[in-house]
């Protein structure tokens, strides 16, 4: 709008007439001297303009830059709130970091359907399923055992196959800031280095009752129900070994020798100690 040369009334320097104008500033002459204020904030308070069309025009601007005002104050609130909750989490993880103890299944095998053995390599995270009883139900499934420590493997078998034949089709450390206490919407995401998928011709040689075994029914392969279960850290040790031996090409291979050596020092297992796979499929 043009306010140039309107009239008005300040409350300490009187009737002015208006030289110069912009979005942040009006410049306003009152006889015998110039005056600079911020624009529109004088207006309303210590201003006054004669003319009312100019006057309602100005009052919507004042609002107008009321509303962005506080708009801009509740975004900085939000903001600070955000970081509050991050710093939070953080001085919860840095505690959890701090007292974690290792459990001896801390690690995770997970059954893959047919469209999750796709995702699970493509965007290398694994959703760990709704509960479905008790108080939490239809909330994600908490997976709280999984720490820093502990690696995803993912299974598969085809419909015709029978459970024995489940294969090993990858593995994965968990992301290198992972807490599953703090995890809130069951989704497991992928360590940014350690993870390795298996072709079709390793994943055959790479059985999961090969390592797997269930101490109260040994003989017994069965998976039941459920999208994961919880996997002793020896058995995922032999398994990231085995891997090791199945890769042919260099570069894969020093990747799976890293992965091994990594997740040994992670969970405190020495591998020229480590035994040999004593699963169900062993027993037979």
């Amino acid at each position: 709008m043009n306010l140039i040369n309107k009239k008005v009334t300040h409350k300490r320097f009187g009737i002015g007439s208006i030289v110069k104008h912009n979005d942040s500033s009006i410049e306003i002459h009152f006889g015998s001297e110039n005056k600079r204020f911020v624009f529109p904030d004088v207006f309303g308070k210590h201003l006054k303009i004669h003319d009312k069309s100019d006057a309602k025009l100005l009052e919507e601007i004042i609002q107008k830059k009321e509303i962005e005002r506080k708009e801009e104050e509740w975004k900085k609130e939000e903001e600070k709130i955000l970081q509050r909750k991050k710093l939070v989490l953080r001085l919860e993880h840095e505690k959890l970091m701090h007292n974690h103890k290792l459990h001896p299944a801390s690690q995770m095998v997970f059954w893959c359907d047919s469209e999750e053995q796709d995702s699970s390599f493509s965007e290398w995270k694994v959703f760990s399923g709704i509960l479905k009883s008790g108080n939490n139900k239809g909330k994600p499934n908490k997976p709280s055992r999984l720490h820093q420590n502990s690696a995803v493997l993912l299974t598969a078998k085809d419909s015709s196959m029978l459970e024995k034949d489940r294969r090993i089709l990858g593995v994965y450390m968990v992301n290198e800031n992972f807490v599953g206490k703090l995890c809130e919407d069951g989704y497991i995401p992928a360590h940014s280095k350690y993870r390795i998928q298996l072709t079709e011709q390793e994943s055959d040689q790479l059985l999961f009752w090969h390592y797997y075994i269930n101490e109260k029914f040994p003989e017994k392969m069965t998976w039941n129900t459920g999208k994961y279960r919880y996997f002793e850290n020896l058995w995922m040790a032999q398994i990231l070994l085995d891997i090791v031996s199945l890769k042919s090409d260099t570069n894969e291979r020093e990747l799976a020798q890293q992965f091994f050596k990594h997740f040994c020092k992670m969970n405190q297992i020495t591998a020229q100690e480590l035994p040999k796979p004593n699963g169900a499929l062993t027993r037979i």
